[in-house]
This record gives C-alpha cells, structure tokens and sequence, in this order.
C-alpha cells in the first residue's frame, strides 16, 4: 500500500481519477453535465475539410438530452436531475462537448459560457476543442472566466504521430497541439488531454510513449483515453466493412490502456479510460461490456499486475 500511497493516488482504483480530484479540491461530489451547444468543427464546415475525423459521429458520445434545440438551460437542468439521483452529485462543471467548443465568435463564446456559469450550483466549465481553434481572443476569454470559476480546456489530441493523424483525417499536428498547450498554459486552467488508441498500423508501444508527451508539458492536468471504435455514418465503419480497419481485441487495449498508465504520472487525473456509443449504431468493436465494466478491466488488470499509476513513469531531468 505504502508504494502507491501519494496525496494523487486512490488505495482501491490505484489511479489518480477526475472524480476523486475534484472532490479534493472542491470538497463535495462534482459531476460534469454535457451540453450541445449547437457548433460546428473546421474539419466539416470547409475551412480545413469536409467530412470531419474518419471515426467522428458526435451522436457516439453524446446523452441523447444534449440536442442544439433544447435551450441550453434545459440541457443543464436535465443533466444535473440525472446526476443528483444516480450519483447524489452537489455541484457541477457545464461540459461544452460537440465538436469544436471555441469555434466562433468570442462575444457569441461569451454568452454561452456566462449562462452556463450563472445557473445554480454549476461550479465552471468544461470547453472541448481542437489545438488549431483557439484563437487569442478566446484564450483570453476563458483566462478571465477561471478567475472566478473552475475552467478545464480539453483539446484533441487523439494521437502523437503526425503520420496517423494526416491517415484519419484529423487536419491538424502534434506541434499544433503542443503549442496550445503551451499558449494555455499558467491561465488558471485545468488542461485535458485526448488520446485514442488503436489506430491502423499503430504499434502499442509507440502508443505508450505518450504519456512521456504529456509529463513533459507539465500544464496538462487529466487525460481522457479510449477505445477507437467505429460506428455507423463514418469513414471507419465503411472501411471496417471493407476490410481496411481491424479492431483491436478488449485483452490488446486492457494491455496498453495499463501500460499507459503506469508510465503515466500521478500528478495527471484520469477523465476517461473507455469510449462507449449506442447498441443502435455500434459497428466495431463488439466488445459487450457496460462503461463500468469497461473501467474496472483496465483497473483490474493494474491491481492483477501489483501495478499503479506512475510506478514506470520515466523521470524528465
């Protein structure tokens, strides 16, 4: 017990999760509520491309409550009834989710935001967008929203190698990502990174080797990872159907979700360690487990292991 016992890591998940990080630093249960706020994405409008990320179909990810036509009140409203009766949840983060979050103007921006902060016990906001769509006018818009709120950027990495993000359509680079992180960086925010495993071609260890990328940008604060899964209305699942994608098996991505983990500093927060989308339009994987279940495989496999977040991590210095 003593080996894992840092002010970050939990005794029983052997990870530092987002949940328990936010219930350190706020004292109470926080849960984050999504939100459809009716943007778009560069990579679908024509500025950078059409059709968007090979596996990208937003309905994949998102509550069914979360529609652009339900004022963003009611979607708010909605989300926080469901997380008070399931988890007892006292406050909470608004978590602007659909594409790309900073995709507009910065007074249109502001309007959004400040209506999400302004509604009872939301605590901040959470804005998903990609590294090359956050212009200095927005940065410093959230720059002063996190002086009086909680405020976490999530940028879209989804892979460190500029070779598979050129293969999936993603429109941009790892140097576009780093230098966000960078511009983002001593602002008062919590920074999320996304990755996704299990590419074509992708070699686990090189997947691995990300978690060095993100201890060496020391302002990153949590992680999402998951699963790359195909479903349907995508360029993946049409490939999958024609034999240029083959999934990888739950035992593969259990393997290297835990590899990443124990090279994976403590000091980052885990927001996510599975991707999971409707029966209705799921193509591949068919992996038939539920998203707890999901979770507790990968914690499984560290606790099998002897293992915890960190215990590998390759020291920078």
């Amino acid at each position: 017990m003593s080996a894992f016992s840092s002010e970050h890591i939990h005794p029983d998940l052997r990870i530092n999760s987002y949940g328990h990080y936010l219930r350190r630093r706020f004292g109470c249960r926080v849960s984050k509520v999504n939100v459809d706020a009716g943007f778009t994405c560069p990579n679908r409008d024509g500025s950078k491309g059409t059709g968007g990320c090979i596996y990208c179909n937003n309905v994949s990810f998102s509550p069914r409550d979360t529609l652009a036509e339900i004022p963003l009140e009611e979607q708010v409203t909605t989300g926080m009834a469901y997380h008070r009766r399931r988890l007892k949840s006292d406050k909470f983060i608004v978590y602007f989710q659909k594409y790309t979050n900073t995709y507009a103007s910065v007074g249109h921006l502001a309007e959004l935001y400040q209506r999400a902060l302004a509604l009872p016990d939301v605590i901040g906001i959470s804005v998903g967008t990609r590294p090359d769509c956050l212009t200095d006018e927005a940065l410093e818009l959230l720059t002063t929203l996190a002086r009086d709120h909680y405020v976490c950027l999530e940028l879209g990495l989804q892979s460190a190698d500029d070779a598979i993000l050129e293969q999936i359509n993603r429109g941009h680079s790892l140097d576009d990502f780093i230098t966000a992180v960078k511009r983002a960086s001593g602002r008062g925010l919590d920074i999320c990174a996304h990755l996704i495993y299990g590419f074509p071609g992708e070699q686990p260890e090189e997947f691995v080797k990300s978690a060095d990328l993100l201890d060496s940008l020391s302002s990153i604060t949590s992680v999402k990872l998951h699963q790359l899964h195909a479903v349907e209305g995508t360029e993946l699942a049409a490939m999958y159907r024609r034999g240029a994608f083959d999934p990888i098996s739950l035992e593969q991505y259990v393997n290297t979700a835990a590899d990443f983990l124990e090279r994976l500093p403590s000091r980052i927060s885990i927001q996510r360690l599975y991707g999971s989308s409707p029966l209705e339009i799921r193509v591949a994987p068919q992996w038939g487990l539920k998203n707890n279940q999901m979770w507790y495989a990968v914690l499984n496999e560290l606790k099998r292991r002897g293992s915890w977040q960190g215990c590998k991590e390759t020291r920078r210095g």
